[in-house]
C-alpha cells in the first residue's frame, strides 16, 4: 500500500470517525441515565448480562464475540457497547450497569497502580487480582496484545535514522505526541518518555484511539509521534515504523475479561476457550475486517467464532 493509498484512505476514514464519534456522543447523552445512576441495574435484576466495551471499535468486536459465545450458550445479553474509556466504564462495571467488559492487562493494572514496575504478562496478570476493586475479577487472559505503542511515519524515520524511543533524544527538533487526551497524564506518557528515554515532547491530543485522524496527523508532520494500537493493521502497511521500547516504558496489554463476581461462574467457562483462541495474529485480522473490509463487529464477530468451531 503506498503513502498516497493509505493517505486517501485514512481520508475516507478520518471523516467516518468524526460522524461515529458524533453519534456516539448524542447515544451517549441519550442513555446517561442508564450509565451514572448507580445501583443494580435492570439487567442485573432480569438475570440478562450486560456486556460494555471501550470506545474503539476493536474492543467492540471482542465484546460482540463475548456476547455471541454467552448468547450461545444460553445465556441472556444485553449491549453497551463504546461507552467511553476506563474510568467511565470501570465506574459502570463497578456500579453494577455493566457485569462484563473486554480490557487489557497492563493499562487496567496501571490504571489502579500508577507505580507499578511490572512489565510482563505474567506479572502483570498476577499482581490484577490485588489491585482490582472488590466485586470485580479479571478472568484468565488471552495470548492477544493490543498494546499501546509509539509511531512515527516510515519518511521521519528514515530521515533521522529513528526506529527507536532511544533515538528521540538525538532528534534536534520538536516533537509531539499525540494520543487521546488521557495519555498527557499517564505513566508511559510525556512524563515517562522524559524520564526514561530523557525525551521533551509536546502533547496534542487526538480523541480516535490511534486510528485515522492520528495517522493522518502523523503523515502530515503535525506530530511526529503518535500513540497507535499495536493489533492495528495499517502498522503493517510500510507508512509507519514502531519505535522500539528498550526500556519497557510499556506494560503487556493482553486482552482480559473483566467481570463482577455475581455473574463470574456463569462466563468463566464459557469465555475461556473463546480467549485461548485470541493470538496477536488473529486479532489483527479481526481488525483488518473492519478497518480494511468495513465489515461490522457483529459480522465479524460471527465469522470468527464460526471458523473456530466455537458457536454450536
Amino acid at each position: 500500500m503506498t503513502a498516497v493509498s493509505t493517505r486517501r484512505r485514512l481520508m475516507r476514514a478520518g471523516a467516518a470517525a468524526v460522524a461515529l464519534a458524533t453519534a456516539v456522543t448524542l447515544t451517549a447523552c441519550g442513555t446517561s441515565d442508564s450509565l451514572s445512576g448507580g445501583g443494580e441495574s435492570t439487567a442485573s435484576s432480569s438475570g440478562a448480562i450486560t456486556i460494555g466495551s471501550q470506545d474503539y471499535y476493536s474492543n467492540e468486536i471482542i465484546a460482540e464475540i463475548y456476547a455471541q459465545a454467552l448468547e450461545d450458550s444460553g445465556q441472556t445479553v444485553e449491549r453497551s457497547f463504546r461507552i467511553g474509556q476506563r474510568d467511565v466504564y470501570m465506574e459502570a462495571l463497578t456500579s453494577g450497569e455493566i457485569q462484563l467488559i473486554p480490557d487489557y492487562t497492563g493499562n487496567l493494572l496501571q490504571f489502579y497502580d500508577a507505580d507499578t514496575e511490572l512489565r510482563s504478562s505474567e506479572e502483570v496478570a498476577a499482581a490484577l487480582p490485588d489491585a482490582l476493586p472488590d466485586g470485580i475479577s479479571a478472568l484468565e487472559a488471552a495470548p492477544a496484545q493490543d498494546a499501546d505503542s509509539y509511531n512515527v511515519s516510515a519518511e521521519f524515520s528514515s530521515a533521522n535514522g529513528i526506529t527507536s524511543l532511544t533515538d528521540l533524544a538525538d532528534y534536534d527538533g520538536t516533537l509531539t505526541v499525540g494520543g487521546n487526551a488521557e495519555l498527557e497524564s499517564r505513566p508511559y506518557g510525556p512524563d515517562g518518555l522524559k524520564e526514561l528515554y530523557g525525551v521533551d515532547v509536546d502533547f496534542a491530543a487526538i480523541g480516535d484511539s490511534g486510528g485515522p485522524l492520528t495517522k493522518q496527523a502523523i503523515l502530515d508532520d503535525d506530530i511526529q509521534l503518535g500513540d497507535i494500537y499495536s493489533a492495528d493493521p495499517d502498522l503493517a502497511g510500510g507508512d509507519f515504523v514502531t519505535l522500539d521500547d528498550p526500556e519497557n516504558l510499556l506494560l503487556a496489554q493482553n486482552v482480559v475479561p473483566v467481570v463482577d463476581d455475581a455473574v463470574a461462574d456463569r462466563v468463566t467457562d464459557v469465555l475461556a476457550p473463546v480467549n485461548a483462541a485470541l493470538t496477536t495474529d488473529e486479532l489483527i485480522a479481526l481488525n483488518a475486517a473492519s478497518v480494511n473490509d468495513q465489515k461490522d463487529a457483529a459480522t465479524i464477530a460471527t465469522d470468527w467464532l464460526t471458523s473456530k468451531g466455537l458457536l454450536g
